[in-house]
């Protein structure tokens, strides 16, 4: 509960700071913030705590919800520091980060629920100051266009799932994923009312998730979004919506995952297919990068298909190793475009190696890990999924992982020429004393969980 507390607390303290014109305490304020949030993580592990419990227990935070709360604020942490220099002559600064606070809040609570109501409070908590981040730069046609597309298919999504959820109110006449699981065993396939209301809410999860077919909206609004926000977008909440996902169909609608298996298995293979293909095709590298996000969407799909044997902590795994490649490529494009007056081609990353090489080597790790290359922590992560898959009997959707890896290899490639590209009268790119520290961190951290992975097998949950 103390994590939720934080964050929402957080985001307040930060509109009081600017309201007390202290704005220079904002950013130190949130990281110190953030800190607590990973502290308290930690200090609770294993106590298993459910807030109000006297009064039902709408919140459980078990080792699952700590361990996704810990990711969710290392990954916002991040985030504070590699984009504190876009906002420096940014009047809005203050409400992008209580926005952002405010939806890190929403991500607690999705990944904490133990009653649908709570599930669905904590979307739209996570969702709505998404909706005007995207749409944050009013100068920016495209933002504007992002922001609205996002509201309209994000609410759009949000009314499926909560139709639902009121479909599986009707079958089990309880909003309680416990009693939700135990009315859904008795019941087995025999309820069309439970089987319709999941297939409503897997949908819901999907358009938030761009699985494809329902993927359509993210390529126009990651690139008309400001990068910053693209960059939250494409880690914090897939890590939230994933969690909350892995959640109720790993227990409360497990029978729905048993049932359309198969369907699901096709979801992943064609957005893997889709995104991919797609990618190779685009010049925009910030688009590129949403497909790419897109692809990976569909790996980690994998694992909620697959949640009846597959651990939530290999799950986890990928989400993190996928998150720090892709906060550190948002991060390094958006520096980079914006020395580039707004270029956002791949041709933007021309002669970086030479204009700042520390830049170029934690892209191309980046890039790497994404691509799932040894010793990258995103080669184990794409092992965990690939494994289990196979495992449950699904070689062709095998395939068309590894083969979709190799495609990925190719566009990413294309980023990594073009860094390595020789570029007359190139000059110096410079970052601050900080952003170089975080680089190094990130780089090395996508290196070590590759050799840390072993030890998942200790991690009790």
């Amino acid at each position: 509960m103390k994590e939720i507390l934080i964050a929402s607390l957080l985001g307040i303290a930060v509109l009081a700071a600017d309201i007390l014109k202290l704005r220079k305490f904002i950013f130190p304020i949130s990281i110190i913030g953030l800190l607590g949030i990973i502290v308290s993580c930690i200090v609770d592990w294993g106590h298993n705590e459910i807030p109000f419990a006297e009064n039902g227990g709408m919140l459980l935070f078990d080792n699952f919800a700590l361990s996704f709360t810990l990711v969710l604020a290392v990954i916002a942490l991040f985030w504070f520091v590699l984009t504190r220099d876009s906002f420096s002559n940014n009047s809005g600064q203050t409400d992008i980060y209580a926005l952002i606070l405010f939806s890190l809040c929403g991500g607690v609570i999705m990944v904490s629920y133990t009653n649908v109501i709570l599930l669905f409070l904590g979307i739209e908590i996570l969702s709505i100051p998404l909706y005007v981040l995207a749409a944050s730069d009013r100068k920016n046609i495209l933002s504007n266009e992002a922001g609205f597309k996002y509201f309209f298919l994000g609410s759009f999504a949000s009314a499926i799932l909560l139709f639902g959820l009121a479909l599986i109110y009707g079958a089990t006449g309880s909003f309680d994923i416990n009693i939700i699981a135990d009315k859904a065993a008795q019941l087995g396939g025999t309820s069309t009312l439970l089987m319709v209301g999941s297939l409503l809410v897997f949908i819901g999860f999907a358009f938030k998730v761009s699985v494809a077919p329902f993927h359509l909206w993210a390529p126009d609004v990651y690139q008309g979004s400001p990068t910053v926000i693209t960059a939250f977008m494409a880690t914090v909440v897939k890590t939230a919506a994933f969690g909350g996902m892995y959640r109720i169909f790993s227990g409360s609608l497990y029978s729905f995952i048993e049932d359309y298996n198969l369907l699901i298995a096709m979801l992943c293979g064609l957005t893997l297919i889709l995104a991919n293909f797609i990618a190779t095709r685009q010049q925009n590298a910030k688009r590129l990068l949403a497909y790419s996000s897109i692809s990976h969407a569909g790996f980690m799909m994998g694992g909620i298909m697959m949640c009846g044997t597959f651990p939530a902590k290999y799950l986890l795994f990928y989400i993190l190793a996928y998150s720090l490649a892709s906060l550190t490529a948002f991060a390094i494009f958006q520096k980079v475009s914006a020395m580039q007056n707004g270029l956002e081609d791949t041709d933007a990353f021309k002669g970086l190696v030479r204009r700042n090489p520390l830049m170029a080597g934690a892209m191309t790790i980046a890039l790497f890990s994404m691509a799932g290359i040894p010793p990258m922590s995103g080669f184990m992560a794409k092992y965990f999924i690939i494994s289990e898959v196979l495992k449950g009997g699904y070689l062709w959707l095998v395939i068309i992982m590894i083969l979709s890896s190799v495609v990925a290899m190719y566009y990413y490639l294309k980023i990594i020429m073009a860094m390595f590209s020789p570029i007359e009268n190139a000059g110096r790119m410079v970052i601050s004393s900080t952003q170089k520290v975080f680089y190094i961190l990130l780089a090395t951290l996508m290196i070590a969980l590759f050799f840390g992975a072993a030890f998942l097998e200790v991690i009790v949950w």
